[in-house]
């Protein structure tokens, strides 16, 4: 495995472009949490359709944001974006694709978390060149826009088709990676990024295969303050590459630790050592990619001060693991979405796992507790349209678990578990929340809502959910 993804690496790297520019400014406010738009101390919660239609144009995209509140997301409490929206960069035309992809994080260091939003589907200087759109987070929510330096926009297409936030360079700014295809898969982006702000610079280079950068995360695995990015793409053969890059690195290609192959991923600190975890979500079966398996998998690997940790050996997860709800079923999809956050208030990362492909693509959502050792199958539990007091019915076709995602939506200290069905209502989407105990996810209360709900129009098939809050 280590010398397939070498070499789908050395195959492609090319010595990264780099650009310098304005020195940085000077550091502002504590920055705020990702997701906190306005600033409350509860996380909101951002929602990607970008198969919506807009003004008539199919398949423009938009994304809903709802306001955490004391009660969880709160559909009164929203803000609606589309490319038309007031002050928006660009304008709402068929097949951009906006909302294929989010992330969060204060850039500009003002105390108000902004959201970074994908177009990958964007025309520029030819046909798919992307666009990444900033909306800035006030003491009143989401207002005001810009795009994101675009500096290599020959060199690539669908630029925004992945998003992650963070200080990847170690500068004490806040930097953004973005995923794209073509010559150049993953670019930087250097921060501060400001309303105003000039190009700090960036730099680029190619990862994977043509299919270019499809999926990135982030967090601090090595326990340094510093966070590392987590790589998705596809090898050769057209299975999946899966990589962890340290973007301080000037040849960050060169700083590559090869992780389980899967499509998604989630970072969080499972066993509280101070060294983030990574769960590598892989729904596929073995004929569809060789690292996949039976109804699909999720692989857990221990940080380290190094990264990965050599001492620990990855923890696979199946619906046929002890203590695990189900049965591994071709076509469940098991690991379509991953999520970590602390669902008790334990100080341990939980783990949730979305199966969209269950029974019959209706889908479910698995929650695995952490703890001092690592993650458990003990205590698990499973949640579907059918659990009793969650809204609705699981119907095929549904996806639910397609995306899932734990954080703090009431400020109570617990994570939430929000879960998206991108094919709810043959394709309009929903998206459901789960407040979080002292005993983890409960379905009592919890909610449901559609794109009809947060203003976004019905017409085609919007896929309300198909990115999530991460």
């Amino acid at each position: 495995m280590r010398t397939r993804i070498t070499a789908v690496v050395l195959a492609a790297a090319l010595t990264p472009l780099a650009l310098t520019l304005s020195a940085p400014a000077a550091h502002a406010a504590t920055p705020a949490v990702p997701y906190d738009f306005n600033g409350d101390g509860r996380t909101d919660l951002a929602i990607g359709a970008p198969g919506a239609t807009v003004a008539g144009q199919a398949r423009a995209g938009a994304v809903s944001v709802v306001y955490g509140s004391t009660i969880g997301p709160k559909t009164s409490t929203r803000t609606l974006l589309t490319q038309n929206t007031a002050g928006m960069p660009g304008a709402a035309e068929a097949d951009d694709a906006f909302g294929s992809a989010l992330a969060s994080a204060d850039l500009n260091t003002d105390g108000y978390a902004d959201l970074l939003i994908g177009t990958p589907g964007e025309d520029g200087s030819d046909t798919n060149d992307g666009m990444v759109t900033i909306v800035w987070g006030t003491n009143s929510g989401l207002s005001g826009a810009r795009s994101l330096f675009s500096f290599f926009s020959a060199d690539y297409d669908r630029y925004g088709q992945a998003l992650a936030a963070g200080d990847f360079d170690d500068d004490g700014d806040p930097d953004v990676a973005v995923g794209s295809t073509g010559p150049i898969t993953v670019s930087l982006v250097d921060g501060p990024i400001t309303r105003t702000s000039a190009a700090n610079g960036g730099s680029g280079t190619r990862w994977s295969s043509s299919y270019g950068v499809r999926y990135l995360s982030s967090g601090d695995v090595t326990g340094d303050g510093h966070p590392r990015v987590v790589l998705h793409g596809r090898a050769a053969h057209d299975g999946a590459a899966t990589a962890l890059a340290d973007m301080e690195i000037g040849n960050y290609t060169d700083w590559l630790q090869e992780l389980p192959a899967g499509y998604v991923s989630a970072v969080g600190d499972i066993d509280g050592d101070g060294h983030d975890d990574i769960a590598v979500g892989n729904d596929r079966e073995t004929s569809a990619d060789p690292a996949g398996a039976l109804g699909g998998r999720v692989t857990v690997v221990y940080g380290g001060p190094e990264g990965r940790d050599p001492g620990r050996a990855p923890l696979v997860l199946t619906q046929d693991s002890a203590g695990v709800p189900g049965a591994a079923e071709t076509g469940d999809r098991f690991g379509s979405g991953v999520s970590l956050g602390d669902v008790d208030g334990d100080g341990y990362a939980d783990l949730a796992i979305g199966a969209a492909g269950e029974n019959s693509a209706a889908g479910a959502v698995t929650v695995l507790r952490g703890s001092a050792s690592g993650l458990t199958t003990k205590g698990a539990t499973s949640y579907t349209q059918n659990t009793a007091g969650v809204p609705g019915g699981s119907e095929q076709g549904d996806r639910f678990g397609e995306r899932v995602t734990l954080t703090d939506h009431t400020g109570d200290g617990r994570a939430d578990l929000s879960v998206s069905a991108p094919g709810e209502n043959t394709g309009d989407g929903a998206v459901w929340s789960l407040r979080s105990t002292a005993t983890g996810p409960t379905p009592t209360g919890s909610t449901s809502f559609g794109p009809a709900t947060t203003g976004i129009s019905t017409a085609g098939t919007p896929g309300y959910g198909t990115a999530l809050t991460s």
